[in-house]
């Protein structure tokens, strides 16, 4: 369980402007149905916090046994290198595909309306019961809507 508040000292400390409640918790999306059967039953998925920033997005990863919130950001994908942006259903999640010039990476994210009995509501519980990951949601991906590309 990470507090909000955790991540954005992890993110300012790496030298970031995290917005506040423009987070969310997501892992990277199954490649085929394969992958998606081994990351239901949780035998390989790894969860970060998307943080959306004043000039990028980034990802603070938890560690894959102990859950707890790492103290690095793996990935910083500055807005001016985005050049499309597309959040789609998909099952019981949204997949969030990010264009660069070089590359594509397409995340999973928990939808908030189950994420109270899945991993992201357990990750994104604080000591006095609320669940950021589901309060953020819908202003979060407005917000990653609204990225020019």
């Amino acid at each position: 369980m990470a507090k909000e508040t955790k991540v954005w000292e992890v993110i300012k400390n790496a030298g970031y402007e995290p917005i506040e409640n423009k987070s969310i918790i997501v892992s990277y999306a199954p490649e085929n149905l394969s992958d998606a059967i081994v990351k239901f039953f949780g035998l390989d998925n790894q969860f970060f916090v998307l943080q959306i920033c004043r000039a990028e997005l980034v990802l603070v990863p938890f560690g894959r046994f102990s859950m707890e919130l790492k103290r690095e950001v793996t990935l910083s994908i500055p807005f001016s290198e985005i050049k499309g942006l597309e959040i789609t259903e998909k099952g019981l999640n949204y997949h969030l595909t990010i264009r660069t010039k070089d590359d594509v990476i397409t995340l999973s994210v928990q939808q908030k309306e189950l994420s109270g009995i899945r991993t992201s509501g357990f990750l994104g519980t604080t000591m006095l019961g609320g669940n950021w990951h589901s309060r953020n949601m819908d202003g979060t991906l407005k917000m990653l809507k609204e990225i020019p590309v």
